[in-house]
């Protein structure tokens, strides 16, 4: 097969990944596994994809996989208001990387976990 199981089925996998996907647009850094790191890349890349095309085909696309959540940012005044992951995706995110062909995220590795040993990364978008 073409990627990893992550010892979970395949519905628990997708759920995994469409919360790792919505936390990481919404914080923009995360910590986690190496293998869901690797995973997740791959996720990411095509959700900021469809956030550079922005048509109406593409937001529901992506807001079929992106989680509904909130996320509270500040504007050019200063002033805070709530939005939308899928919101920050297109709005924020995905223009950032208009000239860029790919490569949007980067893992840092962190060193083993102390309970299991499991290798954790860094994974942030760039």
């Amino acid at each position: 097969m073409g990627y990893r199981k992550l010892g979970r089925t395949s519905s628990q996998r997708k759920a995994m990944l469409r919360d790792l996907a919505t936390d990481l647009i919404v914080h923009e850094r995360i910590q986690t596994t190496e293998a869901r790191a690797k995973e997740l890349r791959s996720v990411v890349e095509k959700m900021i994809t469809l956030g550079k095309r922005g048509d109406l085909h593409a937001r529901r696309q992506a807001a079929q996989f992106i989680r509904r959540e909130l996320v509270t940012t500040a504007d050019e005044e200063g002033n805070e208001k709530e939005i939308f992951a899928l919101q920050k995706l297109f709005d924020n995110v995905a223009p950032r990387y208009a000239d860029r062909q790919g490569g949007y995220t980067r893992i840092m590795k962190m060193g083993p976990r102390r309970g299991d040993g499991a290798p954790v990364v860094v994974i942030e978008l760039v």
